[in-house]
């Protein structure tokens, strides 16, 4: 049986009493990314009890076509389903495997949110993409709506957490930034690259320096906002159409891209390099989970196989149970090592048992490094 008391402060890591906040003194000196490494590490050079990985299924209480896009590890441990075109919230208990609905303020079965924010306070944003208010479950389970600055069909994919503790939405075809503050505050901001109603970006990713990485998906450059809020663009190594969904943090600090046709990741000193991929489809993944091992493993969106790449850069493929042509977008990480797929079209809940020797601290899977969909 896990332990709740484990989900209560970001003591649990060594970096801060605020719940997975690291103190929000990240800078570019790399000194909360290296005590935060320090954490990953201990798992990843601990290893795995059992050589192979378990796949299994679990039945899920509410499917619906296109239902849920992405989801948050809460601070109790609940994984929570981000309601795409879902009426109703769905959540994971970590401690008993139950899974549960909730009702909604907010719904839009033309796609209301993709992506989900923990914030410093503990409250789950949704991120807003053809939603016309945000929505945010509080820390006591709450669910309650609040007023968006810039609001358009398909305007944002993903987000993150800021050093500051601003929340930051991912610009899928808004022209334009937007952000909450810790305080609730909501803003806009302007982009260097943007382009209204097309695809340019899915998902964000906190680099170990504190600099927000959007992720490309049909943008023919890199766009990332530094902890002082300057946003700035960067050249690609390979760049196309429909290329990369969601992205994930290596436990070296390399952020990788979810790919479809090759692998691109950007190391910690800003290098974009590009890697092979044993398994390739397009749309075939929506974001990674980095295991405990150091493994990541990509998200199976309409791929037929599982990848993965070793912490050592080898990429290598394992077999699924469910696979269809829009299965699964965004993943989540449980403290336990169970990688949890969240369900867009598949009707039933899909987990990978990594079996860690020394499983993540729950403050560690929260943390804003440790970045979903």
């Amino acid at each position: 049986m896990a332990d709740k008391s484990k989900f209560t402060s970001g003591k649990d890591s060594g970096s801060g009493t605020i719940v997975h906040n690291d103190d929000s003194t990240l800078d570019t000196n790399l000194v909360a990314w290296k005590k935060f490494q320090v954490m990953l590490m201990k798992s990843v050079n601990g290893g795995t009890i059992f050589s192979n990985q378990v796949v299994s299924t679990y039945p899920l209480v509410y499917t619906v076509s296109n239902a849920y896009r992405g989801g948050v590890l809460s601070p109790n441990g609940d994984i929570h389903f981000v309601p795409y075109a879902a009426s109703v919230g769905q959540k994971l208990n970590y401690i008993t495997g139950v899974i549960s609905t909730y009702s909604l303020v907010y719904t839009n079965s033309n796609g209301g949110y993709c992506g989900g924010v923990l914030s410093s306070n503990g409250d789950i944003h949704f991120v807003s993409y053809a939603a016309s208010v945000g929505q945010k479950v509080s820390i006591s389970g709450i669910v309650s709506t609040y007023s968006l600055i810039f609001t358009i069909s398909n305007a944002y994919k993903g987000g993150v957490l800021a050093p500051n503790g601003d929340i930051h939405f991912a610009p899928y075809c808004s022209n334009v930034g937007q952000r909450i503050s810790a305080l609730g505050v909501v803003s806009t901001y302007s982009l260097v690259y943007s382009v209204s109603n097309a695809s340019a970006y899915e998902g964000a990713c906190l680099s170990p320096n504190g600099d927000i990485h959007f992720c490309p998906d049909t943008a023919p450059v890199g766009e990332k906002v530094s902890s002082s809020g300057v946003v700035s663009t960067y050249s690609l190594v390979y760049t196309g159409n429909i290329l990369f969904r969601g992205v994930t943090l290596a436990s070296n600090g390399d952020i990788h891209f979810g790919p479809s046709r090759i692998g691109q990741k950007i190391d910690i000193n800003g290098v974009v390099s590009t890697y092979s991929l044993v398994y390739t489809a397009d749309a075939q993944n929506s974001g990674g989970v980095l295991a405990p091992n150091g493994d990541i493993y990509f998200n199976p969106h309409a791929a037929s196989i599982g990848q993965k790449v070793s912490s050592s850069g080898v990429v290598s493929t394992y077999s699924l149970i469910y696979t269809s042509s829009s299965a699964y977008i965004g993943g989540i990480l449980s403290p336990n090592g169970d990688i949890h797929f969240i369900p867009y079209g598949a009707p039933v809940g899909q987990k990978i048992s990594t079996f860690p020797a020394i499983p993540f601290p729950a403050a560690v899977c929260q943390s804003p490094f440790f970045n979903k969909f």
